[in-house]
């Protein structure tokens, strides 16, 4: 268990319940009191409010309760974050395999591109470094510029007002400027960082829609300046649009089956 300091008694109180009741069900109030080693009228209070959000129900004998199916809509959320994972990596697989340069998926994460997969390379002269679960600058980073060209005008101007932090010589510091690239990049339908990030390193990103068109995520490939001249940029976008065809079917697919977008199960 995490240092008392760092909890919230009533919230850890109410998970571990969830937790008991996951590994055994149904029990009593009396029973959930005595695992929890409160009073039996706390355990009562604690089993009323996860009823109201549907996180458990009392059974058929009065007193006794077991999970709520609320759960099943929060673990649908879950599986589908890991079934895009899934496909993102194979994706990532496919195109490192073709390109021999490092591949990733990121998706928009509390003001951040955060990367989910990611491929390496085999090149002698390579990116080694493992971005999965990094979170790069939305206004710095090919994913990132993406990612903000197409989220709400208050996570645009969220970035903004934060100020644009300079990581080397390259990155775009002026606010103005930063609007007109993300402007044209969306005309264009890819957006570069040319070593913004990075020293000596350039990216390139596309983006990834659901079946309603709106960007949920964006496929990237990064490499050393030399292999990824900005002259190679609209090519290589070309290539990496034609494997985010797959991701978007399985988006759709998946919708499909689950019976509504999952935009909100991406990151946003």
């Amino acid at each position: 268990m995490k240092p008392e300091q760092t909890t919230i008694q009533s919230v850890d109180r109410a998970a571990t319940i969830l937790e008991v009741l996951s590994d055994e069900a149904p029990l009593s109030i009396s029973e959930i009191a005595r695992r929890l080693d409160v009073h039996r009228s706390t355990a009562l209070r604690l089993l009323a409010t996860l009823e109201a959000h549907n996180l458990v129900e009392e059974t058929t004998t009065r007193g006794s309760y077991q999970l709520g199916f609320a759960l099943l809509h929060l673990a649908n959320s879950v599986t589908h974050r890991i079934d895009f994972a899934r496909d993102a990596q194979a994706c990532c697989d496919a195109v490192a395999e073709q390109l021999n340069e490092t591949i990733n998926v990121a998706v928009l994460d509390s003001g951040y591109a955060m990367t989910i997969t990611q491929t390496t390379g085999n090149r002698m002269i390579g990116l080694t470094r493992q971005y999965v679960g990094q979170r790069g600058p939305l206004h710095a980073t090919s994913t990132g510029k993406m990612l903000l060209a197409h989220a709400d005008q208050i996570e645009l101007e969220r970035v903004l007002d934060q100020g644009l932090e300079a990581y080397t010589s390259m990155t775009i510091t002026d606010p103005d400027v930063l609007l007109m690239e993300l402007e044209t990049l969306r005309e264009r339908d890819w957006a570069s960082s040319v070593a913004e990030w990075e020293e000596g390193i350039n990216a390139l990103a596309v983006p990834v829609r659901d079946p309603e068109e709106r960007v949920v995520a964006a496929l990237a490939v990064n490499a050393p300046a030399f292999r990824l001249p900005e002259s190679s940029f609209a090519e290589v976008a070309g290539l990496l649009r034609e494997h985010t065809e797959f991701l978007e079917s399985r988006l759709s697919l998946e919708t499909s089956v689950i019976g509504g977008p999952r935009t909100a199960l991406l990151g946003h």
